[in-house]
């Protein structure tokens, strides 16, 4: 299959009549879980129930990891299904969405088949790479320049290189490289096409324009081909071919990295002076931009210039977040698994003092160990810091080290932008971390207001929404939908409260 050029050859977008309601699924898909959200609107209110959640996980065969896209895509039918079957009677799914996590991707020949495993972020695979570029400030310097994006070790761009080096015949066997969430919209649609904010993410993207970096594909030895001119998010695809019962269901690229769908559902001010962050697996954290950060500074400090799914830019830094909790998780046999015993354990290590060492969240021995809690107690324990005694103990020590990585960031944000952030707006599951939440605060010494929204979920019903016509813009969205919903603000407190 070539690639769609030509908007005119799409099927007819299917619209319903503006008297009934909209309804729309967003499939989102995380690295630890997926799940599928109904949204339904009215022309007054936009009711989301999850119909469908499931867990996802790194599987690891020989010395690699992998994902596995069949049992995903298999979890996004289902969710879909359920979707449409929860339905009154006579009503249709207008629309469907999918965004995931970034730079992950998948490579098809011209029939549309895998011709590669589809390897996790995580996997060691591109260190080789990734050190040799470190090593070499001018070359590193020069892909920055070109594409906005600094080397990190589980960029598109170096599992790419690594694919073409370790496999050469995989050069003839590819057609198409698509992202994750393009190749779901394939599934369903049959519609090859890279939206923009998920191609940001690859460090391949040229940063002038909606353009592929010749500078970058040639050093990573990428063919050029194997991608499209990217496209903005909420363009229509076609009508969903795969699954027979769902024929009349659109769907539309919405911005298809999880981290972009998620800013665009946060209530900015008008003078754009708010921090944010997208507290998941990964804190991201960034601000928006009407160009990019590409200075000599900027590259230092590991600003990714991603972008909107209208193509603008999201500069941001990607530090390790919830990922550190996860894993500790694993070490305990009692762990909470209810909304009450969160908040019973969060309580718990509020009321412990703080610690007497935080710890620093940039130690490359957190990207992927064995045992999440022995690598913090050996940072620990090489700092002469005994670990802490219980769950509660971990817990607040890695929410106030987390606090202060934020912090962190805002200074950097702060000196490369010349802008006061005035506060921080945080979404995602550590929103509902009210312990995290308040020494994000404390560090950073101004207010966090947490959004008790699903960032991407509700970003991606909107860009759907947009591509209905029910709304204008994001802008439009923001203004009737997420300016009404609830939040906390957590101000900063003195020192002499801690």
């Amino acid at each position: 299959m070539k690639w769609q050029k030509n908007q005119d050859s799409v099927p007819p977008f299917y619209l319903v009549k503006s008297s009934e309601k909209l309804h729309c699924a967003a499939v989102d898909l995380g690295a630890t879980s997926g799940r599928v959200i109904l949204g339904t609107w009215d022309g007054t209110a936009l009711i989301s129930t999850e119909v469908h959640r499931f867990p996802n996980t790194i599987r690891t065969l020989g010395n690699h990891d992998y994902w596995d896209i069949a049992g995903l895509w298999h979890e996004v039918r289902t969710g879909l299904l359920k979707a449409a079957a929860s339905l009154p009677a006579g009503e249709t799914l207008a629309s469907v969405g999918v965004d995931t996590w970034g730079v992950d991707h998948v490579l098809i020949n011209e029939a549309g088949r895998l011709v590669y495993p589809t390897h996790a972020y995580r996997d060691n695979r591109t260190q080789a790479g990734f050190k040799a570029l470190k090593s070499k400030s001018t070359d590193h310097a020069r892909i920055y320049r070109a594409t906005g994006i600094p080397a990190v070790f589980y960029n598109t761009s170096f599992q790419l290189a690594e694919t073409v080096a370790s496999s050469p015949e995989v050069k003839k066997l590819t057609a198409h490289c698509l992202f994750l969430p393009d190749y779901f919209n394939y599934l369903l649609c049959g519609r090859l096409a890279n939206e923009v904010s998920i191609s940001s993410t690859s460090q391949l993207l040229d940063v002038n324009g909606a353009k592929w970096s010749a500078t970058a594909l040639k050093h990573f030895g990428v063919p050029a081909h194997w991608f499209s001119t990217p496209i903005n998010a909420s363009t229509r695809l076609g009508r969903i071919s795969s699954i027979p019962e769902l024929k009349k269901t659109s769907v539309v690229a919405v911005p298809g990295h999880d981290t972009a769908c998620a800013y665009e559902a946060l209530p900015s001010s008008a003078d754009d002076n708010d921090l944010f962050i997208s507290s998941g697996t990964w804190s991201l954290v960034g601000c928006k931009s009407p160009t990019p950060f590409v200075s000599t500074a900027a590259m230092k400090a590991g600003i990714c210039n991603e972008r909107t799914g209208d193509g603008r830019f999201r500069p941001l830094t990607n530090l390790i977040g919830l990922w550190l909790l996860e894993g500790t998780l694993k070490a305990f046999t009692e762990r909470p698994t209810t909304n009450r015993q969160w908040q019973i354990l969060i309580r718990a290590a509020s009321k412990l003092p703080a610690p007497r060492q935080l710890l620093d969240i940039d130690d490359p021995a957190f990207a992927n160990p064995s045992s999440m809690k022995k690598a913090i107690d050996a940072q620990l324990r090489k700092n002469r810091t005994r670990p802490p005694q219980d769950l509660a103990g971990y817990v607040r020590l890695i929410c106030d080290s987390l606090g202060q990585g934020h912090a962190q960031v805002l200074k950097k944000f702060t000196r490369l932008s010349g802008r006061t952030f005035k506060r921080i707006l945080l979404v995602g599951g550590g929103a509902k971390n009210r312990l995290l939440c308040q020494a994000t605060a404390d560090a950073a010494g101004i207010p966090v207001v947490a959004l008790q929204v699903e960032g991407s979920a509700l970003g991606n019903l909107g860009s759907q929404l947009i591509a209905l016509k029910a709304f204008k813009s994001f802008a439009d969205f923001r203004e009737k939908i997420i300016h009404p919903l609830p939040s906390l603000t957590f101000k900063p407190r003195s020192p002499r409260s801690h």
